[in-house]
């Protein structure tokens, strides 16, 4: 074809000192790169892009990795689904299916298992990556004889998938569920709205196990290390003093409000006849202030605006 590149010929450029890069030359460095990383067993890191079925009916997971695609078969991706009486929650494959959906747009490190030249496809592994990580970050220790993760340190965690109430982070190997009550001091109504799939956090280990990388449990928080601003916002805060705020949650005729001044509220009665919702915006009256847990305690007058 007349428009085709000749790539043994060398593009004549404005600046003549100048090297242009064609998609053709990117994608020739990048799978070079790939190369070396199945040669040396260096871990790469992608985007979970996809999820597909293959002919015999197995998931697959598909990964990008700076364009290329990269296959990982559902039993690499280290799922660990426990599988007995008092975990029956269906089919084991729509299981899979539902946490791979959850973890769509999240980043996955692997190890290439495979490559075929020609086509230039790839195979991998999410698992060997995990279990590499766990070895080097929770069982190998330094000269003082502790290991890079332990108790009370502060790491970047990855966001892997974001429910209402729970956020799952990965962190360094070993995935963790944080849930809301340990994400912020402040009421939090709905985790997705701090939160996103592919986010980078910073946690506290609060509690780690390691026996060997296929035993590994980890409990972390997000709150310890954002801080608690309410206990100083509370000094802002009087009795019968009248306050906007936002309705985080509902739980058994327990209102939870985020007052405008940084406070967090309890409400047991709201004087308004309309029915009180999720992230409407309510007027606030304080009775009393319960010190021991940081709270506000008092009624909700009015509702200035509700969230149809």
């Amino acid at each position: 074809m007349p428009n085709e590149l000749n790539h043994a010929t060398s593009i004549l450029t404005l600046d003549a000192d100048a090297q242009l890069e064609t998609p053709q030359s990117k994608a020739d460095l990048i799978w070079h790169e790939i190369q070396n990383a199945y040669r040396t067993r260096k871990i790469l890191t992608g985007k979970l892009g996809g999820i597909e079925k293959t002919e015999a009916g197995s998931l697959i997971a598909i990964i990008y990795y700076k364009d290329f695609r990269t296959v990982i078969p559902i039993s690499e991706m280290m799922l660990n689904l426990v599988q007995d009486n008092a975990h029956d929650y269906g089919e084991l494959s729509l299981r899979q299916n539902k946490i791979l959906n959850n973890m769509l747009g999240c980043e996955i490190d692997f190890l290439v298992k495979g490559l075929d030249t020609k086509t230039r496809s790839i195979v991998a592994s999410r698992k060997e990556a995990m279990l590499k990580k766990r070895q080097i970050f929770y069982l190998d220790t330094d000269s003082s004889g502790k290991p890079k993760i332990y108790e009370d340190r502060i790491v970047q965690a990855r966001v892997i998938a974001v429910a209402e109430k729970v956020v799952r982070a990965e962190i360094f190997g070993v995935e963790t569920s944080i849930l809301a009550r340990d994400l912020s001091f402040d009421w939090l109504g709905d985790a997705r709205e701090r939160f996103r799939v592919g986010d980078h956090i910073l946690v506290r280990i609060l509690d780690v196990k390691a026996e060997s990388p296929e035993q590994i449990t980890v409990h972390a928080d997000v709150k310890s290390v954002e801080g608690n601003t309410s206990k100083e916002n509370m000094k802002k805060c009087k009795v019968q003093g009248k306050y906007a705020g936002v309705v985080e949650d509902i739980h058994k005729g327990t209102v939870f409000v985020r007052l405008s001044i940084g406070v967090n509220a309890i409400a047991h009665s709201c004087y308004d006849p309309r029915t009180v919702g999720k992230k409407d915006e309510v007027s606030f009256v304080v009775t009393h202030i319960d010190e021991e847990r940081n709270v506000a305690v008092g009624l909700i007058t009015r509702i200035i605006r509700q969230n149809l």
